[in-house]
C-alpha cells in the first residue's frame, strides 16, 4: 500500500533576519520530524553557509555540521540562502529479499529551495524512524557539463565508538574500532561507518543510497571528531586496482567527474537505532532507490526470473575437475544438498558453446542453475558487452558473476548501470565482485543478488576470523548484503569452530549464498541436514540483546514456519542465555552445538522448545551454535 501526500507533517520553519559582511541572509530553519517524532534533522542557514543536525530521542546523532556541495568549483551552500521549502509523506510496503520478506518505506520529507547568486537548487530531506538522509538537485540544461564536488560533514558526538577500515583493499578490509576523539586526520574511512553513540543513546551508520551517474563517496576524518564525505577522485587508489589497471587507467580515474544536464546526488544516509536489532532491519539504503521498471520486473524482487538460492562453488576447498564432467559432477553435488546454484570460475571460457550448453541443460535436469565469472574489464566496450551477455543468454546461463571493479569513479558507476540494464533484458542474474558497496540499488534492479565488497572467505590470511565476521553483521551488511561465501572446514577458519562456520551462513547471509566449502565436504558434514535447509532469503530477522560489535553475533531468523537460532562468538569466551520467546509455539528441535574436546567437529541433538524455555550455552573462543525449530 503506498500513500504520496503533499501535506503538513511534522515541520516547522522560523524566519529572520541576519547581518553578514557582504549583506544580509535570510535565516530559515526547516525541521523535518520523523512518523514517530524520534528522529529529527534540521537544516538551517547560519551566515550564509547551510547547517545540519540529526538528533534521536532528542540526543545527538550529528553535531552541527557543514553542508557542502559545489558545482565547477563554486561553493553552493556558501553564501546560500533557504528562500522556502515543500513537504511530503511516504508510507508503503513493498516485497523484499534477504533479512525480511516486507520493506516498510516510510518518511516525512521537505524539498527545501536555496539560492546562490542565481543558482537556484533544491535540497531533499527524508527522515524515517530509522535514518535520516539527504540528496541536493542542481537543475542544468541538456548537453551542459558541469564537474560537481562535495565535502559535507558529519560532526560526530564526543564519546562515541566508531567501526571502520581504510581504502587500501577498496571494501575488502578488516575492521577496527576507536573513540571517534581519537581518530587521527587523514584516516579514510570506507562507509558504512558503524557508531555506537555515548551514554547508550543508540547507534548510527553512515553510508550512501541509490548511487547512479555520480562517483562513489568515502569519509576523511579531520581529527576533530569530524568525517569530511568526500568522492572518488579524491580517494587513494586501491591496491587491487593498481595491481589490475595500467597507469592511464588510474590517470583517468583520479580525474573529477563531469556530469551533464541537472545533477542529482546520491542519498547520503544516517541510519539510526535504538540497538543492533533496529540496525540490521533498517530499511533505509533500498527505500531510497526506485521501484523496479515493471516491464523488466512484473513481480518486483518476486519476478519469476529473479531467482535467489544457495550456489556451490569451485575455487577454495580442493582441487576438482575443471572440466565439462567435473562441473556436472559438481552440480549433481548441488542437487544433492538441494542448491539452486553452480558458480563457474574463468576456466568456462575455453569451452564450446555445445560443451557449455550440454552442462547447462544437465543442470536443468538436476534444478540446478549455472553462472559464470567475467572480468568487468572486458565488458567496457557496449558492443562486446552485449555480444557476450546474449551469448550466455542463448546458452542458457543464469546468472554472470562480474569481478574486478575495485574504484568508484563515475565511469566504474557507469558501468554497473549499462550491466545492470543490459543483464535485465536478457533476464540474466548478476553478482558482483571485486566490487563497491551496495546502495541499495537491487530495489530497482532486483536482479542483482549481491555484491561482494567484503574480505570473505577467500582471504586465507586473516587470522582472527571469529572478531571479524562478528563484526560484519553490523557494519558493512547494513549497507545490503554481501559475498562472504561462508562455511569452510579448513584453515581458512582459522580461530572459529565447524559450528560457527555453519552459523555464519545464516548471519552471514545472501540471496546468492555461495557456500566456500566443497560441496563434499558439506554433504560429509555432521551438521549436512541443518546445512541443507539454511534459505538464502528471510521472512523475519531477529538480532538478540546479547549481540556486541566484534563479540557476539546472536541472531534468530524465520522462513515460513520454520525458525533458526545462530551463535557467532569472538575471542572471549562466554556463557550466555538466550530465551526463546521468538518461537510462537512449541517446535521441535534440531540442533548443533560446539565439541569442547576439538573445533573441527560438532555435536547434534534433538529436543523439543517451548517459548518460554530459556537456551543456557557456554561458547568457547570462536564458538558457535544452531538450532532449527520446527513446529
Amino acid at each position: 500500500m503506498k500513500i504520496i501526500k503533499k501535506m503538513r507533517v511534522a515541520i516547522s520553519i522560523a524566519l529572520s533576519l541576519m547581518a553578514c559582511s557582504s549583506g544580509l541572509f535570510a535565516a530559515v530553519n526547516v525541521v523535518v520530524y520523523s512518523p514517530d517524532k524520534q528522529v529529527r534533522m534540521e537544516v538551517f542557514n547560519k551566515q550564509g553557509t547551510i547547517f545540519y543536525t540529526v538528533t534521536y530521542k532528542s540526543q545527538p546523532v550529528v553535531n552541527t555540521s557543514a553542508m557542502s556541495v559545489s558545482i565547477d568549483q563554486t561553493a553552493l551552500t556558501n553564501r546560500a540562502t533557504i528562500t522556502g521549502s515543500t513537504t511530503y509523506s511516504i508510507n508503503e510496503t513493498y516485497p523484499w529479499y534477504g533479512v525480511h520478506s516486507k520493506a516498510v518505506n516510510h518518511f516525512n520529507g521537505a524539498k527545501i529551495k536555496l539560492l546562490h547568486g542565481e543558482t537556484a537548487f533544491v535540497l531533499d530531506v527524508r527522515v524515517f524512524n530509522d535514518a535520516a538522509a539527504f540528496s541536493f538537485t542542481i537543475p542544468g540544461d541538456k548537453g551542459v557539463i558541469h564537474v560537481p564536488d562535495e565535502a559535507t560533514a558529519f560532526n560526530i558526538p564526543a564519546g562515541s565508538t566508531i567501526w571502520y577500515h581504510d581504502l587500501n583493499g577498496h571494501y575488502e578490509g578488516v575492521h577496527t574500532h576507536k573513540l571517534i576523539d581519537s581518530v587521527k586526520n587523514g584516516q579514510w574511512i570506507a562507509p558504512p561507518a558503524t557508531i555506537k553513540l555515548p551514554d547508550n543513546a543508540g547507534y548510527a551508520s553512515i553510508t550512501e543510497a541509490d548511487l547512479k551517474n555520480y562517483s562513489g563517496m568515502a569519509l576523511l576524518a579531520n581529527g576533530q571528531s569530524q568525517l569530511i564525505l568526500q568522492l572518488a577522485h579524491h580517494h587513494p587508489i586501491s591496491h587491487p586496482y593498481e595491481l589490475r589497471y595500467s597507469k592511464e587507467d588510474i590517470d583517468r580515474v583520479l580525474k573529477p567527474a563531469a556530469i551533464s544536464g541537472t545533477i542529482t546526488t546520491p542519498w547520503r544516509v544516517i541510519m539510526i537505532g535504538a540497538d543492533l536489532n533496529a540496525m540490521v532491519n533498517c530499511d533505509a539504503v533500498h527505500d531510497l532507490c526506485p521501484p523496479p521498471d515493471k516491464k523488466y520486473f512484473p513481480e518486483g524482487v518476486n519476478t519469476s526470473w529473479v531467482k535467489p538460492g544457495r550456489a556451490v562453488w569451485q575455487y577454495l576447498d580442493g582441487a576438482a575437475d575443471k572440466s565439462v564432467a567435473g562441473m556436472k559432477e559438481y552440480s549433481s553435488l548441488a542437487a544433492g544438498l538441494g542448491f539452486e546454484h553452480n558458480i563457474l570460475e574463468g576456466f568456462w571460457e575455453k569451452w564450446s558453446d555445445d560443451e557449455i550448453r550440454d552442462l547447462v541443460n544437465y543442470s536443468q535436469q538436476k534444478g540446478v542453475s549455472i553462472w559464470v565469472w567475467m572480468h568487468s574489464k572486458d565488458l567496457r566496450d557496449s558492443s562486446i558487452r552485449h555480444a557476450r551477455f546474449k551469448r550466455c543468454h542463448d546458452l542458457g546461463i543464469a546468472g554472470l558473476k562480474i569481478d574486478f571493479f575495485d574504484n568508484e569513479a563515475k565511469e566504474t558507476v557507469d558501468l554497473y548501470q549499462a550491466i545492470l540494464t543490459e543483464t535485465a533484458q536478457l533476464h540474466l542474474l548478476v553478482d558482483f565482485h571485486g566490487s563497491n558497496k551496495p546502495t541499495g540499488q537491487s530495489r530497482t534492479w532486483p536482479n542483482e543478488l549481491t555484491r561482494e565488497a567484503v574480505k570473505g572467505m577467500e582471504s586465507s590470511k586473516l587470522e582472527d576470523r571469529a572478531t571479524h565476521s562478528t563484526t560484519l553483521p553490523f557494519t558493512r551488511f547494513l549497507a545490503g548484503p554481501a559475498e562472504y561465501t561462508p562455511v569452510h572446514f579448513g584453515d581458512r577458519r582459522k580461530n572459529t569452530t565447524w559450528t560457527n562456520q555453519i552459523a555464519s551462513a545464516v548471519i552471514l547471509s545472501a540471496p546468492l549464498l555461495t557456500y566456500a566449502a566443497n560441496p563434499k565436504n558439506l554433504l560429509a558434514n555432521p551438521g549436512a541436514d541443518i546445512i541443507k535447509n539454511i534459505p538464502s532469503t528471510w521472512d523475519e530477522t531477529i538480532v538478540l540483546p546479547s549481540s556486541a560489535i566484534g563479540e557476539l553475533a546472536v541472531f534468530a531468523r524465520r522462513k515460513g514456519n520454520t525458525w533458526f537460532l545462530a551463535v557467532m562468538n569472538g575471542t572471549q569466551p562466554r556463557n550466555i542465555k538466550i530465551p526463546l520467546s521468538f518461537l510462537s509455539s512449541p517446535a521441535k528441535c534440531t540442533d548443533i552445538h560446539d565439541n569442547p574436546e576439538s573445533s573441527a567437529t560438532l555435536k547434534t541433538e534433538r529436543s523439543v522448545a517451548k517459548p518460554t524455555d530459556v537456551l543456557s550455552l557456554s561458547l568457547g573462543v570462536g564458538g558457535g551454535y544452531v538450532a532449527r525449530f520446527n513446529k
